[in-house]
């Protein structure tokens, strides 16, 4: 009964839990964080001389803004190298700081953002209708981020999950590596130039868990929903209304913060 039962399992089409060992599932996160690394680099990298000698200077919040978020892309790599190098325990115990911090990033994006946008009123570079990217990138990252933590007791869900959260914020680094080549005017461009980033991170997870027979329910539902997401704020980026209410926001925030 035991093993009828066991087959089973491993043949149910989109499993839950997996039924592989937890230490051969951790090489795709490294993996996978390795190239979101490459990413931010890149697209950072190559971004730093416009950022300092930026007209106007970026607002103060946008400074500490980049700290706040580069600090947490840190404590994720160290969360996954805690699991690759067995420090299981320490991974779980850093685990709940690692959660305290994400709720900082969840203040300090949207702030920075609108500040941002606010700064930037009178200039080309002005450009309320991008503010939907913000909110999904925040707003991704927090919803899989609180789904990835509840299922702390399943590693393969958890830990996919988990770098899901991460892949809803990797456009900003590779979408400032792609834009001063092509500037795209119209939906597929700009969905390709802002976005492919993140679509090639869940196609190498996609890939890789595939191949190896290890495709679960959970990635499949958070790939697909952010995937989705991707295509609608590409969409509303071109919508006018969108532009008209983004205009509005960015106007208000201007009165509210003098």
């Amino acid at each position: 009964m035991g093993t009828a039962a066991a087959v089973q399992r491993r043949t149910t089409f989109l499993p839950e839990r997996g039924t592989w060992s937890a230490r051969d599932d951790r090489t795709q996160s490294a993996v996978v964080l390795g190239l979101f690394w490459v990413g931010v680099i890149a697209g950072f990298g190559t971004d730093l001389r416009r950022y300092f000698h930026e007209k106007p200077a970026p607002p103060t919040v946008v400074h500490v803004h980049a700290v706040v978020f580069t600090i947490w892309l840190l404590i994720f790599t160290a969360q996954v190298l805690m699991v690759v190098g067995d420090r299981v325990a320490w991974h779980r115990r850093f685990g709940w700081f690692a959660a305290g911090w994400a709720g900082l990033m969840a203040i300090m994006g949207p702030w920075a953002a609108m500040a941002a946008m606010v700064a930037h009123r009178g200039t080309p570079d002005f450009d309320p209708p991008f503010l939907v990217v913000n909110i999904l990138d925040i707003g991704g990252f927090l919803i899989l981020l609180g789904w990835g933590l509840t299922l702390r007791k399943n590693p393969a869900a958890h830990k996919r999950i988990m770098m899901l959260s991460l892949i809803a914020m990797a456009d900003p680094g590779f979408a400032r590596f792609s834009f001063p080549f092509c500037n795209p005017t119209s939906l597929i461009p700009w969905f390709a130039a802002m976005f492919y980033g993140n679509v090639l991170l869940i196609a190498v997870m996609a890939v890789w868990d595939w191949r190896k027979g290890r495709v679960i329910r959970q990635f499949v539902l958070g790939a697909s929903a952010l995937l989705a997401a991707f295509v609608a704020a590409s969409v509303l980026y071109f919508w006018g209304p969108w532009r008209v209410v983004t205009l509005r926001w960015v106007e208000a925030w201007a009165r509210w913060s003098g």
